[in-house]
């Protein structure tokens, strides 16, 4: 038997052959993740060159970065360099001043009492670095060198223990033990909220002490290609948690689900049941607050991929209310069941409740537009061939009827496709009158309509628009006129 390996997509399966060429899959192998569940992220720094020398110019970091293990053994390593250090140096003294030769002489006067060896050296160091001071091993007067390196020795153990044990201390009380309390649920759900498609996780706190000022945010690390042809392989999209409306800042006492409302701002935007299966995504939670007891920040992470997304799920609950108490139980803090969800993506469901007829298309306002000027334009012909003189108007009848007939044709056509519901009850008998009845006098009887009842009824048009037609149509009014009744019917027109 053999193993090939076969890609699907991006990901790549291990197939089982055997002799007769048959093979069958085995289990789809392990996704790269870029965060772990439990918060740690899974990026390594390579091939620093010269800048490895910036993390010891913050040494104090680098320190409490490092793991417990590196941090004893610096801890040990430190201590104990300096003591053999400090010991060499009191016993160097002693040799040079040959108080190793006379150690017994009660006539003379050594730089330290009781020190004529390397390890009585070393015990003076750690009497007075630990200021035991069993008082059998001293300085005397004699020695001013032995009283420079004394000070030395004090200044230098002081900031040895500052920066040690301070390193550990901090590195002791760092509040990532806190996040291990901090709980997510192993799965992300996908169902209706509200008649809203939802991405919805679970989030609680294991601990009675509160986080304060708990805030949580959502990124997506998804790689894709923009319009110029440059790929981005860990693209990071924000995704809304409740940002506007607030939200994303948590009362974290019981367990929350957290609500990321699927819109076209939402780059699930498109995202389908069928779809889900082939995406390649990575969701990253991040759950930052103050520790109530120590007050410090607090972050915890996780993340979700495609897969442990589920469609059409939802949470079970997990609050019940007991004698004087809530209760929470926490059993059933992972548990999901199957909801009617749809299977399309929220772009097909607005595509698809998108409305069909094309009614509403038609009545626009420049359909109405068109409606009201060809009926003010009808209008003002009316009052301007009303102002001539009865000779006048029989000799431009004939002209005025082709106006008035061309005028009629546009006027049915936009008022039979669109609704005049938008218009005063007088206009709406004036749009029936003018067509069924086709006669010249009773189509001139109703189309008198005064300038404010039009204006009042769309809105659209101002009177210097009007006041323009108006002025236009008086003078080809009169360019259709004789020239000698022009001087006539001047008086009138103006």
């Amino acid at each position: 038997m053999s193993a090939l390996r076969r890609k699907f997509g991006e990901e790549y399966h291990v197939v089982t052959t055997t002799v007769g060429g048959g093979f069958f899959p085995s289990v789809k192998r392990k996704r790269q993740r870029f965060v772990d569940k439990n918060g740690r992220c899974n990026v390594q720094h390579g091939n620093l060159g010269g800048e490895s020398c910036r993390y010891l110019s913050d040494l104090f970091t680098t320190l409490v970065d490092l793991k417990w293990r590196w941090n004893l053994l610096i801890f040990i390593l430190t201590y104990t360099v300096a003591w053999l250090v400090m010991a060499s140096m009191w016993w160097i003294i002693a040799y040079i001043r040959g108080d190793i030769n006379r150690p017994h002489d009660d006539n003379y006067t050594p730089c330290v009492a009781n020190v004529y060896n390397f390890p009585s050296a070393f015990l003076f160091f750690i009497e007075t670095e630990a200021t035991i001071g069993y008082g059998f091993r001293y300085i005397t007067e004699k020695c001013p060198e032995g009283i420079i390196l004394f000070l030395f020795q004090s200044l230098l153990g002081s900031i040895v223990d500052a920066f040690l044990i301070g390193c550990m201390f901090i590195k002791m009380s760092q509040p990532k033990k806190r996040a291990e309390t901090l709980m997510f649920s192993h799965n992300a759900v996908i169902s209706q909220r509200d008649g809203k498609l939802c991405l919805m996780f679970r989030v609680g706190n294991l601990r009675n002490s509160h986080m304060v000022s708990a805030q949580i945010r959502c990124k997506l690390i998804k790689s894709r290609q923009t319009p110029e042809g440059e790929f981005l392989p860990l693209d990071q999209r924000e995704l809304d948690v409740g940002f506007g409306t607030g939200a994303d800042q948590l009362f974290l006492v019981s367990p929350l689900t957290i609500c990321h409302e699927i819109n076209r701002r939402s780059p699930f935007f498109d995202l389908s049941q069928k779809s889900l299966r082939s995406e390649q995504f990575e969701i990253v939670v991040i759950l930052e607050g103050i520790v109530e007891t120590t007050g410090m920040t607090c972050q915890a992470r996780t993340s979700y991929t495609e897969d442990e997304v589920l469609w059409g799920h939802r949470f079970l609950p997990v609050m019940s209310l007991e004698e004087g108490f809530f209760r929470v139980d926490y059993s059933q803090f992972h548990a999901t069941f199957e909801v009617p969800t749809p299977y399309y993506s929220v772009k097909e469901l607005e595509e698809k409740q998108a409305p069909s007829s094309p009614l509403n298309s038609l009545c626009s306002d420049k359909y109405n537009r068109q409606r009201v000027c060809s009926l003010d334009y009808l209008n003002v012909f009316e009052v301007g061939s009303s102002l001539l003189p009865t000779k006048l108007q029989k000799l431009g009848r004939d002209s005025d009827s082709a106006h008035r007939n061309l005028l009629r044709m546009c006027t049915n056509s936009v008022e039979r496709a669109c609704s005049t519901g938008d218009l005063p009850l007088k206009i709406q008998r004036i749009t029936v009158s003018t067509c069924e009845d086709r006669e010249e006098s009773r189509s001139l009887k109703y189309f008198k309509v005064k300038p404010e009842c039009m204006t009042q009824s769309t809105g659209n048009l101002q009177l210097q628009k009007k006041t323009q037609g108006m002025l236009t149509l008086g003078t080809m009014l009169d360019s259709n006129l004789p020239a000698k009744l022009r001087k006539m019917n001047s008086g009138c027109i103006s």
